[in-house]
């Protein structure tokens, strides 16, 4: 459990709820496990700071040192290892795709330069993360969505002075029967994942979508059918 605030005050405020609700549910908690007035923390994986969300350092180092895998289970060790951070990789799944089409080659191992290039790529980009951002209560965030032949993505913003500021990506590998459909098909699928991924943030903001597709005026359409529909 973690309480976090922006204020000493407001903390202490916040303290009192939080143990409030722990004694109207006789919930106890063991005072050699709790840390009060930390300014950084490791929280289920993740650093927590007051600039905002990290990744844990810790996660990107064992994949920035890693060397290039000589089998099958060393690839799924590093697809593990993205998925972990997935969160903080803006179109994670895209990034994965060069490693995931080694697995399907189940009886054969080849790592040829697609995917030493692949990885190289994906090093220097974990040596940069962005910073995730916590949005404001009440403030109108923004989906960015994106299309590719086998993945879809998104990415959770707020804007602040004519920036775009993310607070979470993800990303998804279509299987081949989704692979199939149509750029607007992928589309509502994109938005469907978003719904079940980032529905914690929408009774507090009203989300915005932002697309180069005409998304809502095909879902409008009083004949929409098929796929779509679903």
């Amino acid at each position: 459990m973690l309480v976090k605030s922006k204020k000493v005050e407001e903390h202490v405020k916040d303290l009192e709820e939080t143990f409030s609700v722990l004694r109207k549910y006789k919930l106890k908690l063991n005072p050699a496990k709790c840390a009060f007035g930390v300014q950084v923390g490791c929280f289920l994986g993740f650093m927590v700071t007051q600039r905002g969300i990290e990744a844990n350092p810790l996660k990107i180092k064992a994949i920035i040192n890693m060397k290039a895998p000589t089998c099958l289970n060393e690839v799924q060790r590093l697809i593990g290892s993205i998925a972990a951070l997935s969160r903080f990789i803006s179109k994670s799944a895209e990034k994965s795709l060069p490693f995931l089409k080694t697995l399907r080659k189940a009886k054969t191992f080849e790592w040829g330069t697609p995917f030493q290039l692949a990885f190289e790529e994906l090093k220097a980009y974990l040596a940069r993360l962005p910073l995730l951002l916590k949005p404001s209560p009440g403030e109108t965030l923004y989906l960015c969505l994106s299309v590719a032949p086998q993945v879809v993505s998104f990415v959770l913003i707020r804007e602040e002075k004519g920036k775009q500021l993310p607070i979470y990506y993800v990303s998804k590998v279509l299987n081949q029967a989704e692979g199939r459909y149509t750029p607007i098909e992928k589309m509502a699928l994109a938005l469907v994942v978003t719904a079940r991924r980032l529905h914690p943030y929408f009774p507090s903001h009203s989300i915005g979508v932002k697309t180069n597709t005409p998304l809502k005026q095909t879902l409008g359409k009083p004949d929409t059918s098929g796929r779509l529909v679903k």
